[in-house]
């Protein structure tokens, strides 16, 4: 079997269900912008097809949509640089994601965590989509070949069950046609916890509006948020060791580190000793600085919903240019008549 070179590729998305958050931010899309000016390829999508594993109002996700194109565009997210689309305009993914689900081992779907958190102790009346989706999921991914993919570290068991599912289809054709993707997580808060219980992550589906900074929030919501954010009463530490077992005032000392593009320890070397009623100003200062431009960039696109679709369609055309080849030779692999 001959070794196939595959170029680099980075391909990564985010589910239009609800607002985006800090967490999302801090935990994707920076690193998408970071990779975008890296000289790869970048391909970042909204997966709305991915959205629907549990009901969503049809309005809502179309308002979500463009929404999260608006949030990565006002990122800096370039539609010149980046193939910026939504999933359900490119119909490669869905039939990609059939094959992959003949490839994919009950087994290995029955180990997802991410399944057994979301469908909870109903998972009888689960979708047959939320239990499947990490089959979609690898279609996403190897449909475009893409050798790289930036994900949040509660992602990564879904990666490797995209490097199996290529290995499983090259081992069973006999060929190496699928490249064994490499997930990328790096940087401080990759994993954003909520500002009331740091041992929850960040997310918008948590009742309290409170526990998060939403990416529309303007600058007085942020701020406030911040100050009142869930800390503790020790002072912080000179180095990273001295924040174990204190799961608030490590979240909130990553979200400085990471919206300063500082490490933890450089910004301890600057902090420590400080009470958080010192900090928690600091921080929040950089939030604005760091986060209100963007909010109000969003807000500005959103009234311009038409060129939104319009870059949507522009990035789909892009990427099926991508897709449809390396569908059209998979069902070529697969022994389907075309």
């Amino acid at each position: 079997m001959t070794e196939v070179v595959h170029t680099p590729r980075v391909f990564s998305g985010i589910q239009p269900s609800g607002g985006l958050t800090l967490g999302n931010y801090l935990g994707a899309i920076k690193r998408f912008v970071s990779m975008q000016d890296s000289g790869v390829e970048t391909i970042y999508c909204m997966v709305d097809m991915h959205a629907i594993t549990v009901w969503q109002d049809p309005a809502d996700l179309r308002r979500a949509t463009r929404e999260l194109c608006a949030g990565y565009i006002a990122a800096g997210l370039d539609p010149a640089k980046s193939t910026l689309f939504n999933q359900s305009q490119v119909s490669a993914h869905a039939e990609l994601g059939w094959i992959f689900s003949c490839v994919a081992r009950m087994g290995w779907l029955n180990r997802m965590t991410q399944f057994k958190d979301k469908a909870g102790k109903n998972r009888e009346n689960a979708s047959v989509g939320l239990f499947s989706y990490p089959a979609l999921m690898a279609a996403d991914i190897l449909v475009y070949h893409a050798t790289h993919v930036p994900v949040g570290e509660d992602q990564k068991q879904h990666i490797e069950l995209t490097r199996d599912i290529a290995a499983k289809f090259n081992h069973d054709y006999g060929v190496d046609f699928f490249p064994i993707t490499e997930p990328v997580i790096e940087g401080e808060a990759t994993r954003v916890m909520s500002l009331r219980d740091g041992s929850k992550k960040m997310s918008k589906s948590d009742p309290s509006d409170k526990s998060r900074i939403n990416m529309t929030d303007g600058a007085d919501a942020i701020a406030q948020k911040i100050r009142k954010a869930k800390s503790d009463a020790d002072g912080l530490p000179s180095d990273a060791d001295g924040l174990k077992g204190r799961t608030e005032a490590t979240n909130l000392v990553n979200i400085y580190a990471a919206l300063a593009d500082m490490s933890v320890d450089q910004v301890l070397a600057d902090v420590g000793g400080k009470q958080f009623s010192e900090f928690k100003p600091m921080l929040a200062d950089l939030a604005v600085a760091k986060l209100s431009p963007i909010s109000t960039e969003m807000a500005r696109l959103m009234q311009t919903p038409d060129e939104i679709d319009k870059i949507l369609r522009s990035g789909a055309d892009k990427a099926r240019a991508i897709a449809d080849p390396i569908l059209a030779q998979t069902l070529d692999i697969v022994g389907m008549v075309r």
